[in-house]
């Protein structure tokens, strides 16, 4: 397993065991709030290809920092190449990958969480707050939603998003999933359809630290309402569909991250949702919390377990396994 750590670092984790030589280091910007060196994600066809795609914030200018995506190419025993696709003109943000079944690149780059700067996610003339879609070289396609629409950034594909702590692939459906944060409430769950908006800072279900709420408007027309939301916020973080055998109840269901709870410490934990065969929510479980720590990352291994990495201090990867059957 290929794990990144937010200082630059890229590590493998061999037979639950934890190289102590990183197999990367990244120059980040910073670590400071959500910067550093972020996701990594596998192209759909590593097992030909071997190549390894990165988020991080890149030293710019003026003790600037951008959003930037990297791709190098693992060789068996480190992660060699690495070259920068794409570099944003977000100076800050959190920063997520997933591949669709086409193979072509969906990016978050998240936008400002305080109101001083809210409102660049609805700018279509900046990267923050938005999904961006490329194909697997960092070009742009041409089938993405404003291509050749004047006063619009043509890689983006999507807009009005806050922090984006998850993204992936329904497998069930083909689509793109995406968990958000809002501040304190209004944590969603999004299906990801091209050109639309997300709403934020217009529509949301949070308030700000300081109490007053976002707006007034949870909903409005023209703008896409979320699959799912928290009031109080989870701190939503990164997600995964369960599609195994080790759990059959399980199946099909979609596993949330979760950081902290109403912003109240050792509250982390992950949520299993589940959904009927339409995708409206039937009903949703924490599961995890009694560990008190903050989840960062689920994902499902080929082994049919589920894997969480938390954010800690002295973070740790967990292995989920079903329970020993009791007889009574």
């Amino acid at each position: 397993m290929l794990v990144t750590e937010r200082a630059g670092r890229v590590r493998i984790i061999r037979k639950g065991v934890l190289d102590p030589v990183p197999v990367a280091t990244i120059d980040v910007a910073t670590t400071f709030t959500l910067s550093g060196l972020m996701d990594i994600v596998l192209h759909p066809r590593f097992a030909e290809n071997n190549l390894v795609y990165l988020t991080y914030n890149k030293p710019a200018a003026n003790n600037g920092r951008m959003v930037t995506l990297a791709r190098g190419r693992w060789n068996g025993t480190t992660l060699v190449d690495i070259q920068d696709l794409f570099v944003s003109d977000a100076r800050i943000g959190a920063s997520r990958v997933a591949f669709d079944r086409a193979g072509l690149l969906y990016w978050v780059v998240g936008g400002p969480p305080g109101p001083a700067d809210a409102m660049a996610s609805q700018d279509p003339m900046q990267h923050t707050g938005k999904i961006l879609r490329l194909r697997d070289d960092g070009t742009v396609p041409e089938s993405n939603p404003f291509v050749g629409r004047a006063g619009y950034k043509p890689e983006i594909f999507s807009l009005g998003h806050r922090n984006s702590l998850g993204l992936t692939l329904n497998p069930m459906t083909g689509d793109i999933w995406e968990s958000e944060q809002g501040p304190q409430g209004g944590d969603e769950v999004n299906i990801i359809l091209p050109g639309r908006n997300y709403g934020w800072p217009i529509v949301s279900f949070g308030r700000w630290y300081e109490g007053p709420r976002v707006t007034e408007n949870p909903f409005r027309d023209g703008m896409e309402p979320p699959l799912v939301y928290w009031v109080p916020a989870i701190a939503t973080s990164g997600m995964t569909f369960y599609t195994g055998d080790k759990f059959p109840q399980w199946k099909g269901n979609l596993f949330v991250g979760g950081l902290q709870q109403g912003r109240i410490p050792l509250t982390g934990q992950i949520q299993r949702v589940v959904f009927n065969s339409r995708w409206e929510e039937i009903r949703r479980e924490p599961l995890l919390n009694s560990l008190k720590q903050r989840i960062r990352e689920v994902r499902e291994g080929p082994d049919g377990l589920l894997y969480l990495l938390t954010d800690e201090d002295a973070s740790v990867l967990l292995r989920i396994e079903p329970a020993a059957a009791h007889t009574y």
